[in-house]
């Protein structure tokens, strides 16, 4: 192969940062959403797995319009902190974030909340506190499931193209991913340089996909073993 191995360099540097930040932001969202119940609850997950269902494009006009300079927002960050997130890798980050929420906390959520109550009740009987509970109990408990997250938020961020295109644009070296250089290649008639880009995506996804597969059979087995 001959390709330019840049933007997929890119597209590695920008999945590993979105799972960075959301496994951060994904433990305490998913662990608060696990411990309450009710009309709340149902508001905040929807508003988290909105990016599921709307086209890429639509969340990514609101993100163009909302990190404009012109906005409140985007004037505030650029005058008070010289950041321009249009047209960057920062702002390729926040729309990321957004958009892989739902990979992240879903199956963070989904693992806390099969826990079982008593080895949580357990632990607080034993003295322990709320926060030594989740670290040294319910997420290695649900390893899994944590295993799962990552591995889906850095595919699903790999795979991205109408948010990043929308707020990133096509600036190569700076915010060309991988799938935005198969839509320049193919824009370039260069279909030799579009179809390697779009083997190695898809020999990752099938890994990915694998990956999620073996993981779920060996906690089904572990469980069924219970």
């Amino acid at each position: 192969m001959s390709i330019d191995w840049g933007p997929l360099i890119l597209s590695l540097k920008l999945a590993a940062t979105v799972t960075l930040v959301l496994i951060v932001i994904g433990v305490p969202l998913a662990y608060s959403l696990s411990r309450i119940q009710g009309w709340s609850r149902a508001v905040i997950e929807t508003l988290i797995t909105m990016s599921l269902v709307l086209p890429p494009t639509v969340l990514g006009f609101y993100m163009l319009v909302l990190l404009s300079p012109n906005s409140w927002l985007g004037a505030t960050l650029e005058r008070m902190f010289g950041i321009q997130l249009l047209f960057s890798f920062a702002g390729l980050v926040v729309g990321s974030v957004i958009f892989s929420l739902p990979f992240m906390v879903g199956p963070l959520l989904n693992g806390l909340e099969g826990i079982p109550e008593s080895l949580v009740e357990a632990s607080y009987t034993l003295g322990r506190s709320k926060l030594y509970t989740l670290f040294r109990v319910q997420l290695p408990t649900i390893r899994a499931s944590v295993l799962t997250a990552l591995v889906l938020t850095f595919a699903h961020t790999i795979g991205e193209f109408g948010v990043v295109l929308m707020i990133g644009g096509n600036i190569p070296g700076k915010t060309r991913v991988a799938s935005i250089a198969i839509y320049s290649e193919l824009d370039a008639l260069n279909y030799r340089g579009a179809e390697e880009y779009a083997l190695i995506l898809l020999l990752f996804s099938f890994v990915v996909i694998l990956i999620v597969r073996l993981v779920g059979r060996g906690r089904n087995a572990r469980m069924n073993a219970i």
